[in-house]
């Protein structure tokens, strides 16, 4: 009997490894796509509109924005120019996770239609010890598309008869989750001022101004606390 080659292993070790990290996301998003199935179609949309748009979307945040807003007929430029606030955060996240990721400029194009905060923490910590590998990132990121674009339908569906998820705090599990995600980078100085500073900015604009401001200024403070933080030899030590 032939024995596996090695590619093959690593390939299917990289598959459960992303199965496994992915798994606890998958549950608390269940709730959440379920609730957002039921606003949307409270707002007129048809199960198959909600299918089609978190299948093409796939942006949580975005899309519970888009839904808050929905008229008809739909205001297209202010849906637009608040999707492209709050989603505005990739940019940043491709930029950090793209030279951690073992995949040619194509994969890499197409593959980060998967990208979300959940999915970017968990390759980020994983990035602390080895590459992410397209294998890993393809299992955690297509299981949570699909998963996130199922149960939406399904919201849709059953629409009234599931009951506000607030209720029993459902509407928490992801801010919660990705808490402790980033709880897991670790405790440095560097962190934890780009955290604090991150999060202090973000709550402070979302109280005055409102959403979805606050998502980029936090963005953009985090930078900024993590340039000013960081150690100023830093660049000599990582070219020793």
């Amino acid at each position: 009997m032939d024995q596996a080659s090695p590619f093959a292993i690593s390939y299917r070790r990289e598959i459960r490894a992303g199965l496994r990290d992915i798994a606890p996301v998958v549950v608390a998003a269940i709730p959440i796509s379920l609730l957002f199935g039921a606003v949307a179609a409270a707002k007129g949309l048809s199960p198959l509109e909600v299918t089609v748009m978190s299948a093409l979307v796939f942006a949580g945040g975005a899309q519970f924005a888009a839904i808050e807003t929905w008229i008809h007929p739909a205001p297209i430029l202010t849906l637009a120019f608040a999707t492209l606030l709050i989603n505005a955060r990739h940019v940043l996240m491709g930029a950090s996770l793209s030279p951690k990721v073992q995949m040619s400029q194509v994969q890499r194009f197409l593959s980060f239609f998967f990208l979300t905060d959940e999915a970017w923490a968990l390759s980020e910590r994983r990035a602390l010890e080895r590459p992410v590998t397209t294998a890993y990132w393809v299992a955690m990121g297509g299981v949570l598309w699909a998963n996130w674009t199922f149960f939406s339908a399904l919201g849709a569906v059953l629409g009234s008869f599931l009951g506000d998820p607030e209720r029993i705090g459902a509407d928490f599990a992801f801010t919660a989750l990705f808490i402790g995600l980033v709880a897991g980078f670790g405790r440095s100085r560097v962190t934890l001022i780009t955290v604090a500073v991150s999060a202090g900015v973000a709550a402070l604009v979302h109280h005055f101004i409102g959403a979805p401001w606050h998502v980029a200024s936090g963005a953009l403070a985090g930078i900024a606390a993590a340039y000013l933080a960081a150690p100023q030899d830093a660049p000599r030590e990582a070219r020793s």
